[in-house]
């Protein structure tokens, strides 16, 4: 196994990371000063909660989540048509050789750990859980 294919199954490297957690910051603060003049997005809160570099830090994926949710998908829609407007001002602060093509998904993270959170709470698994410590 080449040192490639290692540095892969073990996930992002450190710099990537880097990378996103800066593009991260300058995005959050971008959406935050209401830079981006769009109808759909005015008066709205957007979380940044993740972006995603790809290795060639050529694509980067930002997870968002609106404040109250965005389940038509108005808020991401309206921030990928401005990805170019965000990419230009997102410039100015995140000094790289190539702007990464910015692409917004919702994240769900949050709706997966309620999920988790509302099945561990559960009678059942909370019987079986206590089973299980009387065991050990």
């Amino acid at each position: 196994m080449s040192k490639r294919d290692h540095q892969q199954a073990a996930g992002p490297s450190l710099r990537l990371l880097r990378v996103g957690e800066n593009v991260r910051h300058a995005i959050a603060s971008i959406l935050a000063r209401g830079d981006v003049q769009d109808p759909d997005l005015d008066g709205q809160s957007v979380t940044v909660s993740e972006v995603r570099i790809s290795p060639d830090l050529r694509n980067a994926t930002v997870f968002v989540m609106p404040l109250g949710g965005d389940p038509k998908g108005v808020i991401t829609k309206a921030l990928n048509k401005n990805s170019a407007h965000i990419r230009g001002e997102m410039s100015k602060a995140v000094h790289m050789k190539y702007m990464p093509q910015l692409r917004f998904k919702i994240d769900e993270s949050f709706d997966e750990a309620s999920h988790i959170d509302a099945l561990l709470r559960d009678p059942k698994v909370r019987k079986d859980l206590k089973a299980g410590e009387g065991d050990a």
